[in-house]
């Protein structure tokens, strides 16, 4: 399906990729792993036909379709979230109003005999053949449970997208690029911006994708079960395995042993002859024999060593000083926002944009309504949950950034805390260089070691002097990184800390956590990470924080998140309720494809009206109900029966509920009548 042939890029007297071959099959699932800096992306892009190579070829068949997400890129803000996802489908519903109209051409045309007429029937054959095809599920039914499975919430499916932060835009464009279902998906690092049930919904997805994947990850897990073949980059040159990521570990592990072994048996041979053939050269009686050794070694193909790149981190945190036994703690809090701008979650107002981050304006959102949360020294603790349920939110209280609006929230005696940011990209001063960010905030000794520091995080030689600006996101991770060390906190904060990082990297940083001697608050997506480094998980979500011992597995495996099907939307169907009335679900309507965009919008929009009025006649009816249950208990001793008020009331109430009854039967008789029509 492609082909890449002897490819070469070059720059700046510098070889990325040195004369690499490798053929990627239909159907076939290819994870590109490496350093960060080795070119993964670069192929990505040349694949895309964004770049362009120093030399080689790159071949596809006619008519490949390329689905192409690269890590950073730039979109339309103007649509809303379900309007943007449906761009997706934009080169369907033009060849469905093209079906329609070479029916109705084909209707009224009668030169039978004429190559015109014998074209648009064989452009009717393919567009029909391709409606058949592309049969199954609606546009619209297809793009809700995309955007649901990757996290979005069906009430902000009608939100503006620049009411979102860049990383719910990112999930957007994620969803695009599936929607779109191309021959190849070009996938790099898909997870950055996912929770942890949103990765395990987009694991299942890919494991079954029909098309060909190649992805760049540095989850591990997340590439064991998506991809079957790895192909790992290396100071230029690849290394093809057609088994998943951690199998190629081992056999690549395997296979150095290997060559050392067979290389160090030649080095043997070879040295044992030419001892023999300094010995014996100049004896008459030797002669032959050592012409014939001569010859022997001329011929020997020699084993050449691969160079590994074993280039690491060097991360080690400084002894903690010792803190109170009690680290962090917080008794009834309630956090969230005064008048902030957020971008997720609530109810929101358009307030305009700026750099591509949230703008929705909340007054008094409540983003944690009620925890309780007592870290003790030592401990190593996980937050997870859905995006935008509160894990930043408390990080920042416990900084003290973010004032909570009840309840108390306090550090312990002597806590030193030091803070690893989720967006470097707002943190670091791009206009500083690599040393200078380090040298701004180092003090005392250590100053005179920020060369050897930097060393130890990957920067070398003219790398030190790089603005910032420049750095890809995996240096500007090291970075921030380096800093944290400058300084013996005893309590870490860290958002995800392992974005960007490649995968030897985030085993150098997890040794390094484990190794660490004070107290760490970790906030994670990546499950092999946390996996063997956190002993308690608090879980955010749904306005609750729940507390789980055990480590990433032990809370997962509670949970059942290896199954998804929660988030899917649901087929329509009806119930009945104990107390007699219908349940409303989602619905699908079976005729919807044949519909326009704007058709299917405005039909989605009056069921979920008609549904939620349904919804809240349910709710009152259900209040009623148990406000004369109440009142009947009190009218039932003898103080309430001899109290004629209660009475009163209760013929109120009664009257009350009579008519929300009759409302809810006419909601449900409109929302009957919509999908009726439907």
């Amino acid at each position: 399906m492609i082909s890449i042939n002897n490819l070469t890029v070059a720059f700046g007297g510098f070889t990325l990729l040195d004369d690499i071959s490798f053929h990627v099959s239909p159907g076939e699932h290819m994870a590109l792993v490496g350093k960060n800096g080795a070119g993964k992306s670069t192929i990505l892009k040349l694949i895309a036909g964004l770049e362009s190579p120093t030399s080689g070829v790159i071949s596809h068949r006619s008519g490949l379709t390329v689905g192409y997400l690269p890590q950073i890129m730039e979109y339309s803000k103007d649509l809303t979230v379900m309007d943007a996802a449906m761009e997706a489908f934009n080169e369907h519903f033009t060849k469905l109003e093209r079906l329609e109209k070479a029916q109705r051409e084909l209707a009224e045309r009668t030169d039978y005999e004429s190559e015109a007429y014998s074209a648009l029937i064989q452009e009717l054959t393919d567009l029909s053949d391709y409606v058949a095809m592309a049969g199954g599920e609606p546009p619209y039914v297809r793009a809700e449970k995309t955007l649901v499975g990757l996290g979005f919430k069906k009430n902000e499916l009608e939100r503006p997208r620049n009411t979102f932060s860049q990383g719910w835009n990112m999930r957007l464009e994620l969803a695009k690029v599936l929607l779109r279902c191309p021959d190849i998906l070009l996938l790099d690092e898909p997870t950055n911006h996912l929770d942890i049930e949103s990765i395990q919904w987009l694991e299942d997805y890919l494991h079954g994708y029909s098309g060909a994947l190649m992805l760049i990850s540095h989850d591990r897990r997340f590439l064991d079960r998506v991809t079957t073949r790895t192909v790992e980059i290396m100071l230029g040159r690849i290394y093809d395995y057609k088994v998943p990521y951690s199998r190629y570990k081992e056999l690549r592990a395997e296979y150095m042993v290997q060559q050392m072994a067979a290389y160090e048996n030649q080095q043997r041979m070879i040295a044992k002859t030419e001892e023999f053939i300094e010995r014996f050269r100049y004896k008459p009686t030797k002669s032959n024999q050592v012409q014939s050794r001569i010859k022997a070694l001329e011929k020997i193909e020699r084993i050449e060593l691969e160079v590994d790149d074993k280039a690491t981190l060097a991360v080690k945190f400084p002894p903690a000083p010792r803190s109170g036994d009690v680290v962090f703690q917080a008794r009834d809090v309630k956090a969230g926002y005064k008048g902030a701008a957020v971008g997720l979650s609530g109810d929101w107002s358009p307030v305009g944009s700026g750099n591509g981050h949230a703008v929705g304006r909340i007054e008094g959102k409540v983003v944690i309504p009620c925890i309780n949360l007592e870290v003790r020294r030592g401990d190593k603790i996980a937050f997870v949950g859905r995006n935008g349920e509160g894990k930043s939110t408390m990080l920042k209280v416990i900084l003290g950034e973010l004032e909570p609006l009840a309840g108390e929230a306090k550090l312990g005696y002597n806590v030193d805390l030091g803070y690893y940011a989720q967006n470097q990209e707002d943190v670091l001063d791009k206009k500083m260089t690599v040393y200078d960010t380090l040298d701004y905030v180092a003090v005392g000794d250590i100053r005179a070691k920020l060369r050897d520091i930097l060393g130890a995080f990957l920067f070398k030689g003219e790398d030190v002097d790089k603005k910032v600006a420049v750095l890809s996101g995996g240096e500007r991770s090291r970075l921030a990184m380096a800093k944290l060390i400058l300084h013996p906190y005893n309590l870490l904060l860290l958002d995800e800390p392992t974005n960007h990082m490649d995968i030897r990297s985030k085993d150098v940083l997890k040794e390094a956590i484990n190794a660490f001697d004070g107290t760490v608050i970790v906030v994670s997506h990546d499950r092999e990470f946390l996996d063997g480094l956190v002993t308690k998980v608090y879980e955010f979500g749904g306005g609750l924080v729940r507390e789980h011992i055990g480590g990433i597995y032990d809370y997962l495996q509670k949970k059942q998140l290896d199954s998804l099907d929660h988030l899917s939307v649901n087929k329509l169907h009806s119930g009945t309720s104990a107390s007699g009335r219908v349940e409303v679900k989602t619905t699908e309507a079976p005729n919807e494809r044949k519909q326009s965009y704007e058709q299917q919008k405005d039909y989605q929009r009056r069921v979920r009206k008609a549904e939620k009025a349904v919804s809240d006649w349910e709710e009152k009816i259900t209040a009623y109900e148990e406000k004369i249950a109440q009142l009947e208990e009190r009218m039932s001793t003898p103080e309430g029966a001899a109290d004629p008020s209660l009475y009163t009331e209760h013929t109120e109430l009664k009257r009350q509920l009579d008519q929300a009854v009759e409302m809810w039967e006419i909601s449900s008789a409109e929302w009957e009548e919509i999908v009726k029509d439907r």
